[in-house]
């Protein structure tokens, strides 16, 4: 987990945890302090359409973040960048920092109810990683919407890989896996699970 000289970091909070479509070395959960993952972004193509939007995440300042590192070669560092930086910049809604993480280094995945400090700890290790935070003048920020506005948006959004419900359901799985749990992720799930009629 260590990595050599010019291998890249890169933090993922929501569709690149489960799917990064990048090679990496390893992956391990990580910690991102100063940010939060918010539902803040209109998605008018991936998850919805300029005329049904759907939502999508987006990085926020203040709080903090539990989400995935992934480390990659070297040799696959430019590459890698371009492919992220088309993905997650179409309509410069996102803009790509370098921030501060703290990632587990032991590979196995904390148990329910984990903690990370800012004291040294064994098994975790600071380093610099690379992550999109979300463009507050871009006109697809939506910026923090109440409930009975977020779940309408996720009922109606269909796009180009998916529907937007499916996007928030699979981001709530993805951390409850690594043993994470996020309020305002789970309420969301649970009132748009009501409205389709499942249960919470």
């Amino acid at each position: 987990m260590r990595g050599r000289a010019g291998d890249l970091w890169v933090f993922g909070y929501g569709s690149l945890m489960w799917q990064p479509g990048f090679e990496f070395i390893a992956r391990a959960p990580a910690l991102l302090r100063g940010y939060h993952r918010s539902f803040c972004v209109y998605s008018h193509e991936y998850r919805g359409t300029p005329e049904r939007p759907g939502l999508v995440l987006g990085l926020e300042r203040g709080g903090s973040c539990r989400g995935v590192a992934f480390l990659v070669a070297a040799a696959r560092a430019a590459d890698v960048l371009a492919y992220l930086d088309a993905r997650e910049r179409p309509q410069e809604i996102y803009r790509r920092r370098r921030v501060p993480i703290e990632v587990h280094a032991d590979p196995a995945w904390p148990a329910p109810g984990h903690e990370i400090h800012h004291g040294a700890k064994r098994g975790v290790r600071r380093v610099e990683a690379h992550t999109y935070v979300v463009s507050r003048t871009a006109p697809q920020y939506a910026g923090r919407l109440p409930p009975e506005r977020a779940v309408p948006l996720f009922l109606q959004g269909v796009g180009e890989t998916g529907r937007a419900w499916d996007y928030l359901e699979s981001t709530v799985a993805h951390l409850e896996e690594m043993g994470f749990h996020d309020p305002r992720l789970h309420d969301l799930r649970a009132r748009v699970r009501k409205a389709r009629g499942l249960g919470a």
